[in-house]
């Protein structure tokens, strides 16, 4: 086989590659939006829909494993290759996850559904998971066009989750300190929010990974945090955090 032909294979086996992980990247948007919208309509069925649609997200992942591992195998890839080939894989790994946070999120409705409302709560939940999706799709965006600054924008952004994160963290305790009976239901929620920060992280990660890809430099510096959950004295210990459930 020419050299030609060998660049010529190599390059479709990146574009099918890059494919199945704009295609990933869509399912995963798909997931936080009927998540986030299936407590706010409180719908059971549209929650389990999300958690079904899980599994083709698993198998992208999956499938981008196996066809990246056999690219590096059989191509030989050059450094900047290699490079884009491995922050595919890295990419992919953290929309994985964020499907995962996802499920996480749905599994939830069921039970909220039958418990006492709990007012507007839900409320800045649907703010946070509107904002990541947005970022997540400013991420991709980035990633398609290899815009490093646009990236950037994307990391800074995540303080913003954070905020919100902190702010939905001490309405709940509001909330339960003054309607002790909505502590279930304030819980859950809580733990839903968390997953939706814990989304914001995996984003930024996604970022990350699109900057060193258009850039060949890692980023150094540390993130801004807005989470103040575990350092404000005003603010009671979350107990065990169960954003990190087995799928």
């Amino acid at each position: 086989m020419t050299n030609e032909h060998i660049a010529s294979a190599f390059n479709r086996d990146l574009e099918e590659i890059q494919a199945q992980l704009l295609r990933m990247g869509g399912l995963v948007e798909e997931a936080i939006t009927a998540a986030a919208a299936s407590l706010d309509d409180l719908d059971v069925d549209r929650a389990s829909e999300v958690r079904a649609a899980d599994r083709a997200i698993d198998d992208l992942e999956e499938q981008i494993n196996l066809d990246a591992a056999r690219v590096i195998a059989l191509r030989q890839p050059t450094a900047v290759d290699l490079r884009m080939i491995l922050s595919v894989i890295k990419i992919s790994a953290d929309l994985e996850r964020i499907g995962d946070h996802a499920k996480n999120m749905a599994k939830r409705t069921a039970t909220i559904a039958e418990l006492p409302p709990v007012g507007g709560l839900s409320f800045s939940l649907r703010r946070m998971a509107k904002e990541v999706r947005e970022m997540l799709s400013d991420a991709l965006d980035a990633y398609i066009r290899r815009d490093a600054d646009l990236a950037e924008a994307v990391i800074h952004r995540d303080v913003e989750v954070d905020q919100m994160y902190t702010s939905h963290f001490r309405d709940l305790l509001e909330h339960m300190s003054a309607h002790p009976d909505a502590a279930a239901a304030c819980t859950h929620l809580h733990f839903m929010a968390k997953n939706t920060e814990r989304m914001g992280d995996r984003v930024t990660n996604i970022a990350e990974h699109v900057v060193y890809l258009a850039t060949g430099e890692r980023l150094d510096a540390p993130r801004d945090k807005g989470d103040l959950t575990s350092t404000d004295p005003s603010l009671a210990p979350e107990g065990p955090d169960e954003s990190q459930e087995s799928p």
